[in-house]
């Protein structure tokens, strides 16, 4: 009996290295993942408000329950849903005072949901917008709920700073794993990179790249299906006038960047450091909004289906190395799925920082053309509870485009943690 535990983790470690390498899948894989059933549960609607630059872009002076005002409001306009049909809404944020409990709720009920729609705020901080979208998919899968809506919504120019982050106890600063979950994350991707040897050269590379693709996209209209343009109040910083003005491009996306470019720029964190602004995820203000029910239920009130939910992972590495959380959830949610690497199309692995993206890309031995076609948060931002929601709008309006079908979101997560989800475009 004594030798079972040990021979079972081998086993369960073998499976997670055959669905890496590419090998057979196992009866639950990509077939499987392609057939319909009643009680799938589908996206009918997804989609996001255009990112914009913290303290300089179009949305530095609205906030974050304005900003998912905006998404809900297109969301019920595109779907055609009847907001009395939704039971709840679940919506990721990181800096929102309170979690955002009670200015989400005014945000619905503005947006014309009915009271008897329910609205939470949560934070599990890079990943809160797809940890909204699996709260309610698995409620839905529970029964819990019939429809429901999973987002996400930050305002990083009105509430990022200093005070975003709480000191620690005398308790919790005397245990070493403890005291490392408030090391600014900067900092953090610095001994990564150092400790996973990624160059700096190779992370300017990734981040031009990320820049150029976004570029390309954006002059082809490719983001255009799954942005909301917003309009709102705007400060003129050169002469205080108040404007209003309308959004409906990322205006974090810049030309003419190149890896010689960024080389140019001097590390933020150490001298002899290899990260900066350019080469790091910006910060960002937006939201994003998905809309969930079974498949069964879609068919009965006429939704179009874009896409389904299959399957997420959540896990947990150390503190000081955050950045390869998706190394450690992908394989988690390939194995539970039973894909292998070389079934997913496309994957949306969020650009927290182009050091740690790069090491997970390595580590999992991903191929680097199906990662972020359109760009990701180093080209045009990562509001933090935002783009776990905006993957997904992402992901599906690229792999129909292209005519694919099975996607993964993944991202870091701060203190320490990765997770990742599988998706099918229809």
């Amino acid at each position: 009996m004594a030798n079972q535990a040990p021979n079972k983790v081998q086993e369960r470690l073998s499976q997670v290295e055959g669905h890496l390498s590419g090998g057979a899948p196992s009866k639950k894989g990509k077939a499987s993942l392609l057939e319909k059933h009643a009680d799938d549960i589908v996206v009918t609607c997804a989609l996001r408000t255009p990112i914009t630059k913290g303290g300089k872009g179009g949305f530095k002076d609205t906030q974050a329950s304005d900003l998912l005002h905006g998404a809900f409001k297109a969301l019920i306009e595109r779907s055609g849903i009847d907001p009395s049909l939704v039971e709840d809404i679940a919506v990721g944020t990181v800096l929102a005072p309170g979690g955002g409990a009670t200015e989400f709720r005014a945000a619905a009920l503005a947006a014309g949901f009915p009271v008897t729609t329910a609205v939470k705020g949560l934070n599990r901080q890079c990943s809160s917008g797809l940890q909204a979208c699996v709260d309610i998919a698995n409620a839905i899968k529970t029964g819990m709920i019939e429809i429901g809506i999973g987002a996400g919504a930050e305002s990083m120019s009105t509430q990022y700073g200093p005070q975003a982050v709480s000191e620690f106890s005398e308790l919790l600063e005397s245990h070493k794993e403890a005291a490392n979950c408030k090391v600014p994350m900067g900092v953090l991707s610095e001994k990564m990179a150092k400790a996973k040897n990624i160059p700096r050269s190779a992370q300017d590379a990734f981040a031009a790249a990320s820049f150029q693709k976004a570029v390309e996209a954006q002059k082809q209209g490719l983001f255009d299906e799954e942005i909301a343009p917003l309009t709102v109040k705007w400060t003129d910083p050169k002469t205080d006038e108040e404007k209003t003005i309308t959004v409906s491009k990322d205006d974090g996306v810049r030309e003419g960047i190149t890896a010689e470019s960024l080389g140019k720029i001097r590390p933020a964190f150490a001298k002899d450091g290899s990260i900066h602004a350019g080469n790091a995820s910006q910060i960002s203000d937006g939201a994003a909004a998905v809309l969930l029910m079974k498949r069964s239920t879609a068919q009965r009130l006429g939704q179009p289906i874009i896409g389904k939910f299959v399957q997420a992972s959540i896990v947990g590495v150390a503190p000081l190395l955050m950045g390869v959380g998706p190394a450690a959830a992908i394989p988690v949610v390939l194995e539970k799925t039973g894909l292998n690497k070389d079934e997913v199309d496309i994957w949306e692995i969020n650009e927290a920082f182009a050091s740690q993206c790069l090491y997970c890309i390595n580590d999992l031995g991903l191929d680097p053309k199906k990662i972020n076609p359109k760009g990701g948060a180093i080209a045009f931002g990562h509001p933090l509870g935002v783009t776990g929601a905006r993957q997904v709008s992402t992901l599906l309006t690229e792999l129909r485009r292209t005519k694919q079908r099975i996607g993964v979101t993944s991202m870091c997560i701060g203190t320490g943690m990765g997770m990742a989800a599988v998706w099918v475009a229809e």
